[in-house]
């Protein structure tokens, strides 16, 4: 027999997990985005110094972003379950994992945002504001595309680590290429599988980086 004759006799629950895995990613690569990319503007305009500066707004929402920020995943799976049974109508599957890997990646990549817009130079900001333009214009014309290299760096970081959650996310029946190597890989000491499983990761990791860089290189001045 073959050393891959296992994964080859199961290679349609690895298709089927493969797609569970790019489910789970893109959905919620899309809310993460999105929040985090409204909550990491906000964070940069209310800071001392921000264009919109407010310390109350501020504080408040750095403390609650560092707080979800320090909740291990695997523990806001279940603390947030009810959350996601209401909001989903249950608590297992692909669907049910979106929920809890939005709320983990959410302030991870507001942060990522944070720090990439704090490195916009202040000068083009102040020139900016003398020629005055609104904040939504300085926020949009300036901050948004003077640090747009610094985001697509910052998306890519997150949708690798977003890649790494999904596996966890199995432990809520959530399938996904991650857990397919544990589960029935390491689990049932089918190395072929494991290793499929590994390279399709790493092909995954790759593509996601390979397009930031090409991103990173057109869109920088």
């Amino acid at each position: 027999m073959g050393y891959f004759d296992y994964a080859l006799s199961i290679k349609d629950r690895i298709f089927e997990d493969i797609g569970l895995t790019f489910y789970m990613l893109i959905l919620s690569a899309i809310f993460s985005g999105i929040f985090g990319l409204v909550i990491g503007v906000i964070l940069v305009v209310t800071n001392e110094g921000g264009i919109l500066e407010n310390k109350k707004v501020y504080s408040i929402l750095d403390k609650i972003t560092n707080l979800f920020r320090a909740i291990p995943f695997i523990i806001l799976l279940a603390v947030i379950s009810p959350l996601t049974n209401f909001i989903v109508g249950t608590r297992i599957g692909p669907t049910a994992a979106i929920v809890p890997l939005v709320f983990s990646c959410v302030p991870f990549f507001a942060k990522q945002v944070e720090q990439a817009l704090a490195e916009v130079d202040p000068g083009v900001i102040e020139a900016a504001e003398a020629m005055g333009n609104s904040p939504f214009e300085i926020i949009t014309a300036v901050y948004l595309r003077e640090g747009l290299p610094s985001l697509i760096r910052a998306s890519s970081i997150t949708l690798i680590s977003l890649l790494g959650l999904t596996a966890m996310a199995g432990t809520i029946g959530a399938g996904g290429i991650g857990n397919l190597a544990i589960a029935v890989g390491y689990n049932r000491y089918k190395n072929d599988v494991v290793i499929i499983s590994v390279i399709v990761i790493l092909i995954i990791v790759y593509a996601i980086q390979g397009l930031a860089n090409l991103l990173i290189k057109k869109t920088s001045h």
